[in-house]
Parts: C-alpha cells; sequence; structure tokens
C-alpha cells in the first residue's frame, strides 16, 4: 500500500506531482475550487483541517506538505500586506500531528532553509527559488545554482515572444510549462506553481512516513 500525502495549500498540484512520482498517494486541500489539481482534491480551510490533526473525514495520512500563501513575504518591494502570514500557525498545528512533515515558502519567510531549490538544479528553465524546513531537521545538501543561461519569466501575464525582461526566454503558455516541467496548468496557474522536480528528483525533501508502527521511507532518490 503506497503511503498516503496530504497536500495543503495544494493550489493546482506542482508539488503533489513530485510526490506523486516518489511513490505517495496524495489528497490536496485548497480553500479555492482547483479544477486541474490531478488527484483527490478536498475543498476546505486547511488550518481547519490541521486543528483536526491531519485527516480527512476520518482517514489518517502518513506525512504532509504544507504551501501557505507565500504573498506576504515575498522580497524586492512586491509584499502584499493583506495576505496572512501563515508560516507560523501552521508549523504549530503541524507539530502537533505528530506526522512527518514539510513546509515550502520563498526566500525571506520565516523558515528554517533545510533545504534550498532553484529549477537550475534541475536542468530547469526557471529559478523560483524555495525554501523547505522538514519536520525531521536534517539539511539537504543541494546543487549549487547556475544562472548563467537564459530563464523563462514565469510570473504575472504571459508576456509574449519578447519575454518578461530584456534576455530572458519567451514567455507563452507553452514555454512556461515546459520550464516548469508541468503540463496540465493554466498560465496563472503555472505562476504560483512549484516544479514537480523539487518533490520527485534527488535532493528534493521528499518525507519519510511512518508505517507499521515503525519509519519507512517513500521511494524517493533523497533519502
Amino acid at each position: 500500500m503506497k503511503p498516503r500525502l496530504l497536500d495543503l495549500f495544494c493550489g493546482a498540484g506542482g508539488a503533489a506531482m513530485g510526490y506523486h512520482r516518489a511513490g505517495f498517494d496524495v489528497v490536496g486541500v485548497d480553500n479555492r475550487p482547483q479544477p486541474h489539481y490531478p488527484f483527490e482534491f478536498v475543498q476546505a480551510n486547511a488550518l481547519w483541517v490541521l486543528d483536526f490533526g491531519g485527516a480527512l473525514f476520518g482517514q489518517p495520512f502518513d506525512a504532509i506538505h504544507a504551501s501557505p500563501p507565500c504573498q506576504s513575504y515575498i522580497r524586492g518591494g512586491l509584499q502584499h500586506d493583506d495576505h496572512p502570514a501563515l508560516v507560523e500557525p501552521v508549523r504549530e498545528l503541524l507539530q502537533q500531528t505528530g506526522l512527518p512533515w514539510v513546509i515550502e515558502n520563498v526566500p525571506g519567510s520565516p523558515l528554517r532553509p533545510d533545504a534550498v531549490l532553484c529549477g537550475s538544479q534541475f536542468g530547469l528553465d526557471v529559478r523560483r527559488h524555495r525554501w523547505f524546513e522538514l519536520s525531521w531537521g536534517e539539511p539537504i545538501l543541494t546543487l549549487s545554482c547556475d544562472h548563467s543561461q537564459p530563464i523563462a519569466g514565469v510570473y504575472g501575464a504571459l508576456h509574449g515572444r519578447q519575454g518578461a525582461w530584456p534576455g530572458m526566454l519567451p514567455d507563452t503558455l507553452e514555454t512556461r510549462r515546459e520550464a516548469l516541467g508541468i503540463d496540465w496548468m493554466t498560465a496563472a496557474e503555472l505562476s504560483d506553481a512549484i516544479p514537480p522536480a523539487y518533490t520527485r528528483a534527488d535532493r528534493a525533501p521528499a518525507p519519510p512516513t511512518r508505517q507499521g508502527g515503525g519509519v519507512r521511507l517513500a521511494d524517493s532518490n533523497l533519502v
């Protein structure tokens, strides 16, 4: 039986696809409809689900991933003060579940950066730096970033063949999907997504899971 992973603040499922490829049975939760989420989806408040110990309708999980909204933590003058800062309350609730967990957010968020990932580490045409805090507290050794190559600017409205900025790759739906390794999302969904490689490939922080009274690792190349 596959280990079950609860994907909170799931969006359209970039992280979820990586965990699925690593061997998890994934269920997503988001407070907004997610018609393109590729796995079982429940529209609900993620904090409410955590208040109930990370179980859905009495169904237990083996591990939890959470991607709280990042807008209040974004650097460079792009912060949005009208968005809630949820990393700390989410961490507190995750700790109370007793399950292995991963929190993902942007650099500058109040996370302990146990893993720092960039698209260039996976040969992707996007940077999208992200921090991961891991409940088991073991820092993950990752490759250095390579920012020498042109990238796609996967954010905001599509910028067309000229790209988001001079020197960037063209910014179309097709180039965004190729840059993130995602073929099922809209342009707007891609703007908020992380590549599945971050939660699947070598050095991605796939969590250990508790099964049969012991600790079992998902079939990930990481741990």
